[in-house]
């Protein structure tokens, strides 16, 4: 996903699309499903 370049992003919004992009962060795993950022989501982020 990329951002619309024509349009001006809050900064919440655009902490929000990078936490979504971050596998260290909770936002990262409720998106694809999880509670929460599990314990091995170094491990899972390899494969």
């Amino acid at each position: 996903m990329s951002l619309n370049t024509e349009r001006e992003y809050s900064q919440e919004e655009l902490d929000n699309h990078s936490d979504q992009l971050n596998p260290n962060n909770d936002t990262y795993w409720t998106d694809r499903g999880e509670d929460e950022r599990p314990d091995d989501w170094e491990d899972r982020i390899e494969d």
